[in-house]
């Protein structure tokens, strides 16, 4: 594999930026979503993924893709991506006409472009083994593979998808092995996700994909006929007067669909490559929790607090008020200026919950 340095030759990153976090509500809102927060550490989380990504690829080959809501406050959080590689989505339409869109964009510009696509909002602490997986993955692709890069999982989940791998090896090396995929599964119950987890073929999805651009242009003429049509025709008129018009117009026609069920769970030929890079999705109060330094009861804090027999917990305060807790054990406190949230820990999946009802309540100017 030719490089540059420690950059590698025809690779492009798309870091698809959308969502609010909803499950990190009150502190990530629609306005300041999860992945534009500093929360673990100094740097904020789309940061961090456009330092991971700027390890393998220039950053005048990184692409970001997001709403025109946060598109102003990305490239202040990204002064050295240049202005131009902000993709504006005229309105959500999932994650395929996004990928697609960024996908054509590339292969306009580079025809022999690897791209890659990690999610903005993601945790990874083992950087090494980051990119010892994406360069395997880059060696499948490159057989003409739409490749993902699956985490071993260490627990039975129910919150992922999941991708079996079958003991077809496709590429190995001192680097890692890329194994032809037998198929996507969604989230699934307790029972399947323990029995999934003994038996050593099934892999937490990331949304973690590397393809040659001419291959996924192929398998999406083939899936997704509208979507590569509408992109195509976008992408012509990216560098011309016409280019607002033409992409909201176009936009607005084709289908809404996500890369997994679109495309990856029926591509002819698919890879995936397993890892171990401690990865993290970031998902919820629980999750952070566990992310972060917790001290010797077992207690996550960010703020000045005041604890008394407290356990287990997560207190973080956005807020100039002290917070006290006396006897409490497996709660989550979240105070920030304008709302608290008091949590059940093992309930930390339903805060998207409130965030519904906020929404049916009219209460715009809390989500």
């Amino acid at each position: 594999m030719t490089t540059n340095g420690s950059h590698i030759d025809h690779l492009w990153a798309v870091i698809p930026a959308g969502g609010s976090g909803t499950r990190l509500w009150p502190l990530s809102r629609a306005a300041r979503p999860k992945f534009m927060l500093p929360l673990l550490g100094d740097r904020t989380l789309i940061q961090q993924t456009f330092d991971r990504v700027t390890r393998l690829t220039p950053s005048d080959r990184v692409l970001v893709v997001c709403g025109p809501a946060h598109a102003a406050a990305i490239a202040r959080q990204l002064p050295d991506l240049p202005e131009g590689n902000i993709i504006i989505e005229p309105t959500p339409n999932g994650t395929a006409p996004a990928l697609a869109l960024a996908n054509a964009l590339i292969q306009r510009q580079d025809p022999l472009a690897i791209m890659a696509s990690f999610a903005a909002d993601h945790d990874v602490t083992d950087l090494d083994a980051f990119d010892r997986a994406v360069r395997t993955a880059i060696r499948a692709a490159k057989l003409g593979d739409l490749v993902t890069i699956g985490l071993t999982p260490t627990r039975p989940e129910t919150g992922y998808g999941y991708i079996e791998r079958t003991a077809e090896v496709r590429v190995t090396g001192d680097e890692g092995t890329a194994y032809k995929s037998s198929r996507f599964v969604e989230k699934p119950d307790l029972e399947t996700a323990t029995e999934y987890l003994e038996s050593g073929r099934f892999l937490w999805n990331a949304s973690m994909f590397i393809w040659r651009v001419d291959s996924l242009t192929n398998e999406l003429a083939r899936l997704q006929p509208e979507i590569q049509a509408g992109v195509t025709e976008i992408a012509r008129a990216w560098n011309s007067r016409n280019r607002e018009r033409v992409h909201a117009q176009v936009w607005s026609t084709m289908p809404s669909a996500t890369i997994d069920t679109g495309v990856m769970e029926n591509a002819e030929r698919v890879a995936v490559v397993p890892a171990d890079m401690g990865w993290s999705d970031v998902g919820d109060w629980h999750g952070l929790g566990e992310l972060i330094e917790q001290d010797s009861a077992g207690n996550t804090i960010r703020g000045e607090l005041v604890q008394i027999d407290t356990t287990n917990s997560v207190v973080w305060s956005e807020s100039r008020r002290m917070v006290a807790t006396i006897g409490i054990n497996n709660v989550v406190i979240v105070d920030t200026e304008d709302a608290l949230l008091v949590v059940d820990r093992g309930r930390c999946q339903d805060v998207r919950k409130v965030v519904d009802e906020l929404k049916a309540r009219a209460k715009q100017r809390l989500i």
